[in-house]
């Protein structure tokens, strides 16, 4: 079948356990454009090729492109969520401190944990016969808890018909990156409170209450042990406190700061701002192992209003979860 050929319709949002972009690959496969003008598109690109929709650059068309046949309408929704996505993926927080995620369909989720004693932690010689040390992996007893997350679009289409979509997908990647930061926030809590597993982040206390010193940003990392400290999580007040110790006054470490304008410090770990962190804290982990993401919906619009309405008020929206997996891979500085 023909990418142009396809009757585009938004059912193909409703269909379970596909997305919009899946259901079109389906239909109209990437991998038979291999070699061909158009093998650098997807399904998606293809069908907005099909309509002669240019959604980015300086000669993007506008919002009312969209709406020239009720084919192309069925566009928009997916259009949306793309840009909402790419939002999300630019702010790049959850990259910085998420293991692995994992899709679900549906709402429950029961994750897995391994808590290893000191025992079962030590690599020992297993003599002929002997017994092997064990790791013990169960289920959780409660459910992951899913967060819905999102912004309600309210606008007129007769407001914007004639905006340039290049414009508006600016509009859009902010609404992505502000859903990314909410869920920063959700991450930064289970970090510190647990996922409802009697699994809260162990408490250091610094040398000196109210004062941070860079030993006890060495203490910290010794604590974490045999973990790595990849992520350190701090609130903007925390922040200023951090780049006044001595430790990161040294020229390599100005340099840095002042030439890229991203944070590092002495020991080597990514640095991550976040209002929603306590002023009293540092948190410390180890991203390879610290942090699930569960995911039930990556972004889901209201496709029906936004297709049968054109905009008037539609719901864009991220449903996200986060368990822990190591318990002992995250660690709390409270100062």
């Amino acid at each position: 079948m023909s990418y142009e050929n396809i009757k585009l319709e938004k059912g193909m949002y409703a269909v379970s356990g596909k997305s919009f972009s899946e259901v079109l690959e389906s239909l109209d496969p990437t991998q038979n454009y291999e070699g061909t003008a158009d093998a650098n598109l997807d399904a998606f690109g293809r069908q907005l090729k099909r309509f002669d929709i240019k959604v980015g650059g300086t000669g993007s068309d506008c919002v009312n492109k969209f709406f020239a046949t009720t084919q192309s309408a069925a566009l928009f929704p997916e259009y949306i969520s793309r840009a909402v996505k790419q939002g999300m993926e630019e702010a790049k927080v959850l990259d910085s401190i998420v293991a692995t995620k994992t899709r679900i369909d549906g709402l429950d989720y029961r994750t897995i944990a391994s808590v290893p004693t000191e025992d079962e932690r030590e690599l020992k010689i297993v003599g002929e016969g002997a017994y092997i040390p064990q790791t013990r992996i169960h289920t959780q007893d409660n459910l992951v808890k899913l967060n819905k997350r999102g912004r309600m679009l309210v606008a007129s289409y007769e407001a914007l018909k004639y905006q340039r979509l290049d414009l508006f997908t600016v509009t859009l990647k902010q609404i992505g990156a502000y859903i990314a930061r909410q869920q920063l926030s959700d991450a930064i809590m289970v970090l510190l409170n647990g996922d409802g597993n009697d699994n809260a982040a162990e408490i250091i206390s610094a040398d000196k209450e109210g004062v941070l010193s860079y030993n006890d940003l060495i203490k910290l990392l010794n604590r974490l042990d045999p973990h790595q400290l990849t992520t350190l999580i701090a609130s903007p007040a925390m922040m200023i406190n951090l780049l006044q110790l001595e430790e990161f006054k040294n020229p390599v470490t100005g340099i840095n700061f002042q030439g890229t304008g991203k944070i590092g410090h002495p020991l080597g770990a990514e640095f991550i701002k976040a209002a929603s962190t306590p002023d009293s804290v540092v948190i410390g982990l180890d991203k390879s192992c610290a942090l699930e993401m569960v995911i039930a919906n990556d972004v889901s619009v209201d496709y029906d209003k936004l297709i049968d309405r054109q905009l008037e008020r539609a719901a864009v929206t991220s449903t996200v979860g986060f368990a822990k997996i190591f318990t002992d891979a995250s660690k709390i500085l409270s100062v």
